[in-house]
């Protein structure tokens, strides 16, 4: 996959308008920002370009209309200036003369951040982008900028005006978190063998797809499975899990990913792993069970020591491991060996190791190996779409921007 980078960009003096992704989790009593990852993430690019002598516009969203976290970006250009080191002006337009005015007045290596994108109507239009390219915001936008750049890769899978429009009026290249997702994670979809997935979590359909894509088109050798997505894949494989596991899975509305995953065994049976023992919550305590001994009225929590150390081993032995989700309720340190051990053995390894999600990130940085990780995705929906296959409209601007032609 080719994509047009910074190192292409000719930015000084120029007007760069910037789509950034720093859409953050709030807290809906006072407003303030709970965790400022993506605004961190997206410092270097805003820093190169100003150092460049551009003059930075930035455009980014927080949360949906009518939800909670939907909210100005004020505190957010703050959050931006202190991980920059670089005073960043806010604007509470998104459009209008106060933007028109700033942006004319500004510098070389000036950074201003205009309001909340989505507070303009015609962001939450989801359309092909040479019918975005003719929106309001984006014709008024682009003829105030030489230049467009997209670092929002937590978006990839969106077609909105902001994200997909600007390319069909101004040259286009990809930002620094931009590319270093695309290119780790392409990795994960033309990988070095031996290579092994690793899936977990709650997400089953999300799951699902992954495996139904990396199995299909050979992309992996193995798929290791646990949490919720084990479970899954043991009730399709007719284990009685229990009435208490197998109602959890119901009542989260995953009957037809049972029937789903008893297809995908049918097909790729040989090369989908399942826990051979697992952990369950007994009265608050650690009791591991193996399968056979299933079904239990207990609720299952982790994987148990023989698949930790059978998953250990294959993890070990692999040149590409890709992990998504964590394979138990690892927040609890009761059950939190299984996704720990199985992260550190890929800490261990000499596999170029990717894992994503936002819950094997945070578990990786309490197990105390998110830095020993090869590539480390933050795009939750986006780094999903992207392991399935899906065709992602921002990734498909930029390719296009590429060899030089218009979407």
């Amino acid at each position: 996959m080719e994509f047009p980078t910074l190192d292409e960009a000719d930015v000084k003096g120029k007007t760069v308008l910037v789509r950034i992704d720093i859409n953050s989790p709030i807290d809906p009593r006072t407003g303030e920002i709970l965790d400022d990852t993506r605004i961190r993430e997206c410092a270097p690019t805003i820093r190169e370009l100003a150092n460049k002598g551009a003059k930075v516009v930035l455009l980014a969203h927080q949360g949906r209309p009518g939800d909670a976290d939907f909210t100005t970006l004020e505190r957010h250009a703050k959050k931006l200036s202190a991980a920059l080191g670089l005073d960043v002006r806010y604007v509470p337009f998104v459009m209008g003369p106060t933007v028109v005015g700033t942006i004319h007045l500004m510098r070389p290596g000036e950074i201003v951040m205009l309001e909340n994108i989505r507070f303009h109507a015609e962001e939450g239009l989801n359309r092909p982008p040479e019918e975005q390219a003719h929106t309001h915001l984006v014709r008024g936008l682009a003829g105030l900028a030489q230049i467009y750049v997209n670092d929002a890769f937590a978006a990839v899978h969106r077609s909105s005006p902001s994200l997909v429009g600007f390319s069909q009026q101004l040259p286009t290249f990809a930002g620094r978190v931009m590319e270093r997702e695309l290119k780790g994670l392409s990795r994960a979809l033309s990988p070095e063998r031996q290579c092994v997935y690793v899936l977990g979590g709650a997400k089953v359909d999300d799951s699902l797809k992954i495996v139904d894509n990396v199995l299909s088109k050979g992309i992996a050798d193995l798929v290791l499975t646990g949490g919720l997505v084990g479970q899954t894949f043991l009730s399709a494989a007719g284990r009685d899990i229990g009435v208490a596991n197998l109602r959890l899975l119901l009542d989260r509305g995953y009957q037809g990913q049972i029937e789903n995953a008893k297809e995908l065994l049918a097909r790729h049976g040989g090369r989908i792993k399942m826990p051979v023992d697992v952990v369950v919550d007994d009265r608050g305590q650690p009791k591991e069970l193996t399968v056979e001994r299933l079904p239990t009225e207990l609720v299952i929590c982790d994987i148990g020591s023989r698949t930790i150390g059978d998953y250990s081993s294959t993890i070990e032995g692999a040149k590409t491991v890709v992990a998504n989700g964590p394979l138990g309720v690892f927040e609890n340190a009761a059950f939190a060996k299984g996704t720990f051990e199985v992260l550190k053995a890929m800490a261990r390894s000499q596999a170029f190791t990717i894992i994503g999600g936002g819950h094997l990130v945070a578990a990786a940085q309490a197990a105390g190996v998110a830095a020993q990780m090869k590539h480390v995705s933050t795009g939750g929906g986006a780094c999903i779409s992207f392991l399935s296959g899906e065709t992602l409209p921002v990734v498909e601007t930029l390719v296009r921007a590429k060899r030089g032609g218009k979407v």
